[in-house]
């Protein structure tokens, strides 16, 4: 069939030889998520979850990053006009109380967690950063295939939340789960395929050839067949808790933005003296590079034992 494209200001959207390609088009913010993205994500990803000529989806994002994480110029943007603001009041407010929070976390995972939910597989393809919000995206997918470079983690954890979707463990298992999330550190997408926190990693000038190569292999089977073999395992997810602990995450992340310890006393102070590069530099500075080192993994080459 001829390719079919559509777009919309932050999402674009493509569809040829069975796959739907949906891109975070924001390069110029490095596809840091905001709610208008989001809601155009959500709608794309259950508009091609409906195409009968659609049996796979690939996520990627336009420019040098999957995705930066979250908008945090939205989310410390300031003040508002008085009449924004007198609007504003009358509905809730994150920060108000933990419940307040949490509703509003609730609504912004209901945005993403879709991923899991649509019925037809979602490959991610990850390059550049894809960081916090950018996690939250990727392991919500079925797969996900990454440059070698890539870089990837969740360093707000250090000092500002913990993750509203949190798939770490069913990924990489308690252990891992907790290194990444108490350090916050990252790990380049070769050793995240070493631990399992992605599906494969390859040289980033193969990344488009390796994830086209799987989605036209999976495109050639009917979506019907597709649909049962990933809500089989999402099944199996689900009964391992899953499900729950997404709303788990979500109120655990809304308690965690009561807590004021000195990390988090810190970053404010930064925030609102310095502006949002000076907090995000002294949060992370003294973590050095942030990267993690696979030791025991160091020198094996592929298809050798660990």
């Amino acid at each position: 069939m001829a390719k079919w494209i559509k777009s919309s200001d932050f999402i674009a959207f493509a569809v040829e030889r069975k796959v739907a390609r949906i891109t975070l088009n924001r390069p110029d913010k490095r596809n840091a998520l905001h709610e208008p993205m989001m809601v155009e994500l959500h709608a794309a990803l259950l508009e091609a979850d409906d195409l009968v000529d659609v049996n796979v989806i690939v996520l990627d994002g336009a420019g040098k990053d999957f995705c930066a994480g979250y908008d945090f110029s939205n989310v410390y943007s300031g003040g508002v006009d008085a009449d924004k603001a007198a609007e504003a009041a009358r509905y809730r407010s994150v920060g108000d109380t933990l419940d307040d929070d949490a509703w509003q976390l609730e609504r912004t995972q209901a945005l993403t967690a879709v991923l899991f939910d649509i019925h037809k597989p979602v490959i991610a393809k990850v390059h550049g950063n894809c960081l916090a919000g950018g996690t939250d995206l990727a392991l919500m997918c079925d797969m996900v295939i990454a440059s070698e470079d890539a870089r990837i983690g969740f360093p707000a954890t250090r000092a500002n939340g913990t993750a509203p979707n949190n798939m770490w463990f069913y990924h990489v298992g308690p252990q891992w789960a907790k290194r990444l999330l108490l350090s916050g550190d990252c790990v380049w997408g070769r050793d995240a395929a070493r631990i399992g926190l992605v599906m494969d990693a390859v040289p980033a000038d193969r990344l488009d050839a390796a994830v086209d190569e799987l989605a036209n292999r999976l495109g050639f089977v009917d979506h019907e067949l597709l649909t049962t073999q990933k809500r089989i395992v999402n099944i199996a997810m689900e009964l391992a808790g899953a499900r729950s602990l997404q709303r788990m995450a979500v109120e655990m992340n809304a308690r965690s933005h009561t807590a004021n310890g000195p990390r988090r006393a810190q970053f404010a102070s930064d925030l609102t003296q310095h502006g949002l590069k000076v907090a995000l530099r002294n949060r992370d500075e003294p973590f050095g590079d942030g990267m993690v080192t696979l030791h025991a993994a160091a020198g094996r080459s592929a298809g050798e034992s660990v």
